[in-house]
């Protein structure tokens, strides 16, 4: 063959047709998995749960990124030890990148915090809740947990995110006010997100008689009113190394780890839905899409 074959030449040569460039396969983006935490009442310790759950799925190898949505009010920063320069009114302005306003905390925990005596996020617009989702997107790539620490009740920030969230922890503790508030919560949750998978942590337990008695009041409470009943995943003991561990602003796991309480929060942390907490698109974009 004398002269020089075309890459079109080759393909009809030896296969009928013209040379084609084999597709490249095309890999979806790697997103973190993301569960929100949330409470109907204040008080119950859902900070020290979230950041201690921060902590534990670290230790197993996990890059976990906190975000205190408490914004005003927020505390895990203390509860981690830290002092965070930026927060996530700092992202809204945009004063600062979401990734710059990292801080990192024990076993690699990444903290995007809510700041103190900051504007409320509970009142903020669809235009800046929003504007805040696209700047809170990048981070999902660089991740492979994000925990999402809502401030107690429903806001229309929590609601945007729970509506479109895989998972959702309900911490609450075996007082009837707050079995009540976590029912309200639970109702609405549910109201957003058919598909959500929920699961009740109750905190602060004097005993397991206590917390029986509570689960058997709530479960009831759903089962009849919802049709729907989330999962027990565990309770925590009352535990005077919790309050401890607070005023070391070191995490309870890492503080006092053989403390009961402490040993109560493995389980918990190794609830099943926290390894399927993924959604089917990016969580921002989608929590965006929820706010219209």
């Amino acid at each position: 063959m004398s002269e020089t074959l075309s890459r079109d030449g080759i393909g009809r040569l030896f296969f009928g047709r013209s040379w084609e460039r084999p597709a490249t396969a095309r890999v979806a983006p790697r997103r973190a998995r993301v569960v929100c935490v949330a409470s109907g009442k204040g008080g119950v310790g859902k900070s020290i749960l979230s950041t201690n759950l921060a902590v534990l799925r670290a230790r197993q190898g996990e890059r976990v990124l906190l975000v205190d949505f408490d914004v005003g009010f927020a505390n895990d920063h203390l509860l981690l030890g830290l002092a965070p320069r930026h927060d996530l009114v700092s992202v809204l302005e945009g004063r600062v990148s979401a990734l710059d306003a990292l801080a990192q905390g024990p076993e690699g925990v990444q903290l995007l915090a809510g700041g103190v005596g900051r504007t409320d996020l509970g009142s903020a617009t669809r235009r800046e809740l929003e504007r805040l989702f696209r700047a809170l997107a990048p981070l999902e790539s660089s991740f492979d947990r994000i925990i999402v620490d809502h401030g107690a009740g429903l806001s229309y920030a929590t609601l945007a995110q729970v509506a479109v969230a895989p998972a959702l922890l309900i911490v609450t503790s075996h007082e009837v006010t707050a079995l009540s508030d976590a029912y309200a919560l639970f109702k609405r949750a549910l109201a957003a997100n058919p598909k959500l998978r929920a699961g009740l942590v109750i905190n602060r337990s004097p005993s397991r008689a206590h917390v029986d008695s509570a689960w058997e009041r709530y479960s009831g409470a759903c089962r009849k009113f919802l049709g729907a009943v989330p999962e027990l995943v565990g309770w925590v003991p009352a535990d005077d190394a919790v309050g401890a561990s607070v005023d070391e602003r070191r995490p309870l796991v890492i503080a006092h780890p053989e403390s009961a309480a402490a040993r109560a929060l493995e389980p918990i942390a190794a609830w099943r839905a926290l390894d399927q907490a993924a959604g089917a698109g990016a969580f921002y974009d989608q929590a965006c899409a929820a706010l219209r």
